[in-house]
């Protein structure tokens, strides 16, 4: 029904991934796979919806509270994940990092210490340490190193990422109730960053943290999130959150409608939640098979062309995070040679703590997606070779 493999140009639409390519790998005009968009246009339903909405012509201050959008976001979730939310609970601010640094200065203090998996989203990195605190990292998977961090005095937050970005690992709910035991334990605050919820695979299921923690006075908890990565407006801005404490969710509105000035959203983003949420279903369902296809593709042609790596789609997102370590490559001279041997951009495992993987931004027409994994292909078995 849609068609996914349409290419369009993006070129001159002021895209970071396409327009900024040479900020990040100092040459312009590369092919790139790269910051986490997609090449997708957005779903009809959705650039419907804001066609009729710019028609209307009169773009005044908004309240994200008087119309439909929390209700959207209700619905979603109880459509999707099979969870009811309390409307009243909802929060809203310009992106999920916005919401991050705003609870990051509620609940932690400079020199605290905040956990979160790696390899790590780099995103988090900047937050956090931009803001003064300790990024502290341990292993996904490795539950030990997690509560040994969790259990220092001065941790004072686990920042999850929900699925796990880059990875693409999907928590599971053993795993979830897991983590929010030891959060408990040890008096750690909780923010799950679950943007990449709506691009789990199938065969996973996505559990929010809404339905792991407990509400109430001194639950300091907070799942952020935003329809922009799965249904492609990142452009529009906008996010929300759910926060457990209601005096805690208060202190947040106060802090983003007087000290950020927030008092007034981006109607666009209004308008293209409501229609992603309560219209994209089948868009979005489709773009997933997509993307598994292509993902498929990309596990064929690694192991045709580079037998020695052993590699599975992720569990969630459009983002293939490969690891290149059994080649014996080194990161730098892989970078240069994707550079200027290939013209394409591929986001190096340094950006996330963790050299020797290669993050493959997958989120477009198959065809591209093909000239990607090949450049890799051929310069990982040109460099071994070497």
């Amino acid at each position: 029904m849609y068609d996914f493999d349409r290419e369009i140009d993006r070129h001159g639409t002021w895209s970071v991934q396409w327009d900024g390519i040479a900020d990040r790998f100092g040459v312009p005009d590369l092919l790139p796979f790269t910051i986490s968009d997609m090449d997708f246009a957005s779903p009809p339903e959705v650039l419907a919806a804001l066609h009729e909405r710019v028609g209307h012509g009169v773009f005044g201050y908004t309240d994200w509270r008087l119309g439909e959008f929390r209700e959207a976001i209700r619905h979603w979730y109880a459509s999707r994940f099979a969870t009811e939310i309390d409307p009243e609970a909802l929060v809203y601010a310009p992106s999920v990092l916005s919401q991050l640094s705003q609870l990051l200065q509620m609940w932690t203090e400079p020199g605290d210490g905040v956990v979160v998996h790696t390899p790590t989203y780099d995103g988090f990195r900047k937050a956090v340490t931009g803001l003064g605190r300790e990024l502290r990292g341990v292993p996904v998977g490795d539950t030990e190193a997690l509560e040994r961090e969790l259990a220092r005095p001065d941790s004072r937050m686990l920042l999850l990422c929900s699925p796990h970005n880059p990875t693409g690992r999907v928590w599971t709910e053993a795993e979830l109730t897991l983590f929010a035991g030891l959060a408990e334990r040890h008096g750690v605050s909780v923010v799950s960053d679950e943007i990449h919820a709506d691009l789990t695979a199938e065969g996973h299921r996505h559990v929010p943290w809404a339905r792991i923690a407990e509400s109430g006075r001194g639950r300091r908890w907070a799942l952020v999130t935003s329809g922009t990565k799965a249904f492609n407006f990142p452009a529009l801005s906008g996010s929300y959150g759910i926060i457990g404490d209601p005096d805690e969710r208060t202190a947040f509105v106060r802090r983003m409608e007087t000290g950020e000035g927030l008092a007034s959203p981006a109607v666009l983003s209004l308008t293209a939640h409501i229609a992603a949420y309560h219209h994209g279903a089948a868009w979005l369902d489709e773009l997933r098979a997509y993307v598994a296809g292509t993902m498929a593709m990309v596990r064929e042609r690694l192991a045709a062309g580079l037998p020695d790596l052993v590699w599975a789609p992720p569990q969630a997102g459009y983002l293939a995070w490969i690891d290149l370590r059994p080649l014996g490559i080194e990161e730098t001279r892989l970078q240069e040679e994707l550079v200027s041997a290939e013209k394409v951009a591929i986001m190096p495992g340094g950006v996330y703590g963790t050299p020797g993987f290669v993050r493959l931004n997958v989120g477009c027409p198959r065809r591209k997606a093909e000239r990607g994994v090949e450049a890799l292909v051929r310069t990982a078995a040109r460099l071994r070779k070497a």
